[in-house]
């Protein structure tokens, strides 16, 4: 078979993986999907408990990437971006936490992001036009890009985010970098940010001058490597006839796509728990049938205001708008900042495990399932605690130790240029700047 990409709104034509992400969004405005999710093979999962990270990381992307990338270079790719673990540790009972922030910039999306930037590497290495990366961020997706595509040539990153709405260790990640990396603090909210992304990609002057990407989840070269790190969470389980309920914190949904395209491959999942906080829009799609997007509202997870997320978009695609069969597979769980910071301070004194804000939200979520069976649950830890120190602090009475990679950057100036919540502004900044470089 080989693997072509979809528009999720149905009227562009089917593309390679190559073309998908270096486009990012279809022409028609929508997301690029698999044209078809592959069954993984039962020798596979057979071995699954005894391979390696990059192993696994490599069998799973090749059915969806081996027309455009050849094995060794998919390799390469998987080893070189994938160089830190991702541990599953017994926090207690049948509960596990999947630690995703032990990459370089403490976050989930440095799977994502450091695939993505080698794959669009190796794509653009022959080719004499630049790329522009532009990219949307509530909070880790900027430091998780910004690390990923730095110094990388032929590819200039544009960085939008709210400003005041990311935390100061977050901002500093990516706005102290220089190079080719450009932060643009926007007067509003993610959801402008990430409108005026949107608009950029359908606007026909921007893409007759140049080449625009994302890296934002939208881009499914950051989507697909998300999916890895469940099949690698199940491998340490060690428990081949389990299938666990798996807690996602969601903020655009991509973390979550990815676990249902994994559950679509084979793996062996009960189901997973869609964990938000008050910007609570798919919890209540879930609930009522209807989506109502509306403008996110600032948390202290701040890494989920979104509130208009995305990647729902490819979720109902992949279940042809059944709602029935989404529900099967997906429970909606809304939390407050109360409730949140509880969590925090409670996990802490009992188990002197330290949680930022996102993964407790997960750690919630995961709660609200009942098992009779003794099955164990996961929940997805997001982000390193030192990130969120102020509240860490608050909640357990302790700082959280600071790792070098965040008090290097806190030592450095912070470089960025405002501007409004306008595309008319983006816009002429993208072309002032193509022209003077």
């Amino acid at each position: 078979m080989i693997m072509k990409y979809v528009s999720t709104n149905g009227s562009s034509v089917a593309v390679s993986f190559r073309e998908a992400v270096i486009m990012g969004q279809a022409s028609d405005k929508g997301l690029f999907v698999p044209q078809e999710i592959p069954v993984l093979s039962t020798n596979f999962f057979r071995e699954l408990p005894d391979l390696s990270w990059a192993e696994i990381a490599f069998r799973v992307a090749r059915p969806f990437v081996k027309e455009d990338l050849p094995d060794d270079a998919l390799w390469n790719i998987v080893t070189d971006a994938l160089n830190f673990n991702i541990p599953l540790i017994r926090l207690h009972d049948h509960n596990y936490v999947l630690e995703l922030f032990h990459g370089p910039t403490l976050a989930f999306k440095d799977v994502g992001a450091r695939f993505m930037a080698r794959c669009l590497s190796y794509f653009v290495r022959n080719e004499d036009r630049e790329i522009t990366i532009l990219v949307a961020t509530s909070g880790d997706t900027g430091s998780a890009v910004a690390n990923g595509f730095l110094g990388i040539e032929k590819i200039r990153v544009i960085i939008l985010y709210p400003a005041g709405k990311v935390s100061e260790l977050q901002e500093k990640q990516f706005t102290t970098l220089g190079e080719n990396i450009t932060a643009l603090e926007v007067d509003g909210t993610f959801d402008d940010c990430q409108q005026m992304v949107k608009t950029a990609f359908a606007d026909d002057t921007l893409n007759h001058h140049l080449q625009l990407s994302s890296a934002n989840s939208i881009n499914i070269g950051r989507l697909l490597p998300q999916s890895f790190y469940y099949f690698y969470a199940w491998a340490q389980l060690g428990m081949s006839d389990i299938k666990p309920f798996i807690s996602v914190p969601s903020g655009n949904f991509g973390n979550l796509t990815s676990g249902l395209m994994a559950k679509r491959m084979g793996l062996p999942v009960a189901g997973f728990v869609a964990a938000t906080n008050i910007n609570k829009v798919v919890p209540e799609y879930l609930d009522t049938g209807i989506f109502t997007p509306r403008a996110s509202i600032q948390t202290i997870a701040n890494a989920m205001d979104v509130g208009n997320p995305s990647n729902l978009a490819r979720i109902r695609h992949m279940y042809h708008d059944d709602l029935t069969a989404l529900r099967k597979d997906i429970k909606g769980h809304f939390f407050e900042e109360k409730e949140i910071r509880k969590t925090i301070h409670e996990v802490y004194q009992q188990y002197k495990y330290i949680l930022d804000p996102h993964s407790a939200i997960g750690y919630l979520g995961l709660q609200t399932v009942n098992s009779n069976d003794n099955s164990p649950g996961i929940f997805l830890a997001t982000a390193h605690p030192a990130k969120f120190k102020d509240v860490v602090a608050e909640e357990t009475g302790t700082l959280p130790p600071i790792p070098e990679a965040l008090t290097t950057c806190m030592d450095k100036p912070k470089q960025t240029i405002p501007i409004k919540p306008d595309f008319e502004e983006l816009r002429d900044f993208l072309l002032d700047t193509k022209n003077s470089s």
